[in-house]
């Protein structure tokens, strides 16, 4: 187990280095210099080439991006020079806001997915298996900031219901707190709802054909009990491998919605990092989004193993 999450680990490399190289050259080549934004309009050119030198922006872009490695290695980040504070101390207090955001958009993604997938599936010749169906099409086709703009106009200006936007921390109080996520997190999940219910779909199909049913089903065993014995737990491999791409899904989607509703998660940093040219703060949300997506891929794969007993990890095939 252990030397196959060594060589998982190798493998997902590639899924933080090659974003955050991109990110180093198309940050430097976009217009803009991050010296001329943080000493504004009345700066003179002696005191930008300055801060230039200061910041290493004068240096071959080889040099920078023998400096960027050399930081990232060793999680020396830099200073976020819109913050004025080190990346390493920034990152954390967002990230935890947009982690949790994104655990509840994976809640709603997964059961309302899997709900609609099920019905589509298992009444596929009625009404509302077609409508089930359509559903799951549609969803796949709408963006989440529409979907946060209705939200928005139903539940918190018609219904009043929700606050429009704004983030009520922990501290003052689990309801409150957990009302100023419900519409973000809905916006973020419910735009997955359709890519997961065609999963489940599909899935589901595929097993209710295996002969392993068919031959229950001629022994008389009950349709709940086979459904809930073998066809789910077969079928949910597949949902269980969408969750790591749902992962990916939901924290740059995570950019939009946070903006909408005034969230202080990396969305709304990343967002402010890119206006500001904040080159080190850039790199550094790059990292800890390719980092956990990478630890989620993970918990992923051994989750194969308790749902599927045949996955032995590190056994050669025979």
């Amino acid at each position: 187990m252990l030397w196959y999450l060594f060589q998982r680990l190798l493998a997902l490399l590639p899924t933080v280095l090659v974003p955050l190289i991109l990110v180093f050259l198309l940050i430097r080549l976009a217009p803009g210099d991050p010296a001329s934004i943080i000493l504004g309009d009345q700066a003179t050119a002696a005191q930008v080439a300055a801060l230039r030198h200061q910041m290493g922006l004068d240096q071959p872009l080889i040099a920078q991006f023998g400096h960027f490695l050399g930081d990232m290695f060793s999680l020396q980040l830099g200073n976020s020079t819109f913050l004025q504070r080190p990346v390493v101390d920034v990152i954390p207090g967002y990230a935890g806001v947009t982690l949790e955001l994104a655990g509840l958009a994976l809640i709603w993604a997964l059961v309302f997915g899997v709900l609609l997938g099920a019905v589509a599936a298992f009444q596929r010749k009625r009404p509302s298996g077609r409508a089930a169906t359509g559903l799951g099409i549609l969803g796949i086709s709408v963006p989440n900031y529409f979907i946060a703009l209705i939200l928005i106009i139903v539940f918190a200006v018609k219904l009043r219901w929700f606050a429009v936007g704004g983030y009520v921390p922990l501290s003052a109080g689990l309801i409150p707190h957990l009302q100023s996520l419900v519409l973000p997190s809905l916006a973020l999940g419910l735009a997955e709802v359709g890519f997961v219910s065609r999963i489940t779909r599909g899935s589901l199909l595929d097993v209710v054909g295996e002969p392993f049913v068919v031959t229950a089903r001629s022994l008389g065993v009950h349709r709940s009990r086979i459904t809930a014995t073998h066809v789910s737990r077969l079928a949910a491999l597949p949902v269980l491998t969408v969750v790591g791409l749902l992962s990916a899904s939901l924290i740059s989607g995570s950019v939009v919605v946070e903006n909408i509703f005034g969230i202080p998660g990396i969305g709304q940093l990343m967002f402010n990092a890119v206006s500001n040219r904040d080159y080190n703060l850039i790199q550094g949300i790059v990292l800890f989004s390719g980092i956990t997506i990478i630890l989620v891929n993970l918990v992923v794969d051994i989750l194969y193993a308790v749902v599927d007993p045949r996955v032995q990890y590190g056994a050669k095939a025979q």
